[in-house]
């Protein structure tokens, strides 16, 4: 495990606390929360950029090319 050592608004520090006390989870699980709202971003972002450079592709070519990415796949799964 990495540790960050980050400055957190006080009004978002309240809020997630509060949120993590209402579902019941330990004060333990900040730092799990925090990694899975991370990844979430991370993620979010990721698809942005891919839609937004794909924005021109015709929803045809879009299902050519994704049958094609399916077909390398099964092709290539041990």
């Amino acid at each position: 495990m990495i540790s960050w050592n980050l400055q957190i608004r006080e009004e978002t520090d309240r809020t997630v606390r509060n949120y993590l006390a209402v579902t019941a989870e330990q004060p333990g699980d900040l730092s799990e929360f925090v990694d899975q709202a991370v990844r979430a971003e991370v993620l979010r972002r990721t698809v942005r950029e891919i839609q937004d450079q794909n924005s021109a592709l015709s929803s045809e070519d879009a299902q050519q090319l994704a049958d094609e990415a399916v077909a390398w796949a099964r092709a290539n799964t041990a």
